[in-house]
């Protein structure tokens, strides 16, 4: 009886051994690393240049007291349509109703004769618009039909495309031109108002000494600059009328080393209005002149003012109105197919790119060339192919080689 024992013992003994050996070469065996790790794949690249931007009306009108004389309290409020000399927006009465003597009378008239002139040179701009529009039109037809028989690239219909928009935006800004135009040579000729001009004639020999202001312009009141009643000189400004609907634009600044990478047409995407869904709008023309300003950081820097026509239908903007903050994303590269890498993959290696791509369960340094990127993901031009995983924020512990594992989630 003594040996069968001992044989147990000594079986139990080895099964011991065994269980012990196994749990120290388990706890002891190299595990592969937990790392992150993402895919390079084939999708749109869209690279923007961000910043803060304010809606203006591009063109505003200030009504302003064509002779001096006590300004009556203003009625009329922030957005109150008006109907351009249809629209009363203002009262005053004429300290002196026979202001205008003969010099005076003269130099009106001849500011009246300078805007007219203006007035003329903006319908000769607008008629040479007119001209560039239509032959825009055909080009993009023609275009158009010898890209519907494989003649023409998509390329070229897309640049007849553009060229016939900005086009178009020319004869948009001729006609706001003759509107400013015809603004000023009313203005002009307010400042010859005597005694028998409309409401001044009633000042002299009606039953109320009052001048009317008309609306310059249609649209509505933006904001009022002098509301309750008080003597002002000629000249003064009372309010200011526009169009928010048809006339509104986004006015970004961009910093100067951004702003030389602009061009009028670029495309942009307006977020953060308050709305929903994004505007659109192109850029129109990006100023020559640069204004030193100060961050909020007190840091110096070169401003450079673009100004962005709003594309988008005046419906889907909603309330947005004039002096409203934006956030403007102006596009200056974009591919609809391009082959990118998320951008926490990539690392410096001596003076140029590398990812860790995993293989077969390994990490294997990779050179890259890369091209653009929005920050997030990053073109690839080389090193890389569609499918590869690659590991994303790799620690100086991740080497050549070295076996890893996707990071469980919690």
């Amino acid at each position: 009886m003594a040996k069968p024992k001992k044989r147990s013992r000594l079986v139990l003994t080895l099964a011991a051994l065994v269980v012990l050996g196994a749990a120290l070469a388990a706890a002891f065996w190299p595990r592969p690393m937990a790392v992150d790790m993402g895919a390079v794949t084939v999708a749109p690249l869209v690279v923007t240049i961000d910043e803060e931007g304010r809606t203006r009306v591009a063109e505003a009108y200030v009504v302003s007291t064509p002779v001096a004389g006590r300004l009556q309290r203003v009625e009329v409020t922030p957005g109150t349509p008006v109907e351009r000399g249809v629209t009363v927006v203002a009262h005053m009465l004429p300290t002196n109703p026979a202001a205008l003597d003969v010099r005076t009378r003269e130099q009106a008239r001849a500011v009246v004769t300078a805007a007219e002139a203006a007035l003329r040179v903006a319908r000769a701009d607008m008629n040479a618009a007119l001209a560039n529009a239509e032959f825009a039109q055909t080009e993009l037809d023609r275009t158009r039909q010898l890209q519907e028989r494989d003649i023409a690239s998509d390329a070229a219909l897309e640049r007849s495309q553009q060229t016939a928009r900005i086009a178009q935006a020319h004869v948009d800004t001729a006609e706001a031109a003759i509107g400013v135009r015809e603004a000023e040579v009313a203005n002009a000729r307010s400042q010859l108002i005597g005694f028998d001009d409309r409401g001044l004639a009633s000042a002299v020999g009606g039953d109320a000494d009052d001048i009317p202001l008309y609306a310059p312009a249609d649209g509505r009141v933006l904001r009022l600059i002098q509301q309750s009643e008080t003597t002002l000189p000629a000249g003064a400004p009372i309010m200011e009328i526009g169009d928010v609907s048809g006339d509104l634009e986004v006015v970004v600044e961009l910093i100067s080393t951004d702003a030389v990478q602009v061009a009028a047409g670029d495309r942009v995407i307006i977020e953060d209005w308050g709305g929903d869904a994004n505007l659109a709008g192109v850029v129109q023309r990006v100023d020559p002149f640069g204004v030193t300003k100060f961050s909020a950081l007190g840091v110096e820097e070169q401003r450079v003012t673009a100004v962005v026509a709003l594309t988008s239908p005046a419906q889907a903007r909603g309330a947005l109105g004039h002096g409203f903050r934006v956030e403007a994303r102006v596009v200056v590269w974009e591919d609809a197919a391009a082959l990118v890498v998320p951008a926490s993959a990539l690392f410096r290696d001596g003076t140029g790119w590398a990812a860790f791509r995993v293989e077969d369960g390994a990490a294997r340094l990779t050179p890259v060339q890369i091209g653009r990127s929005d920050g997030i993901a990053t073109q690839v031009l080389g090193g890389l192919e569609d499918g590869m995983t690659v590991i994303l924020y790799p620690s100086a512990a991740v080497t050549e080689g070295v076996a890893v594992a996707a990071r469980a989630l919690d």
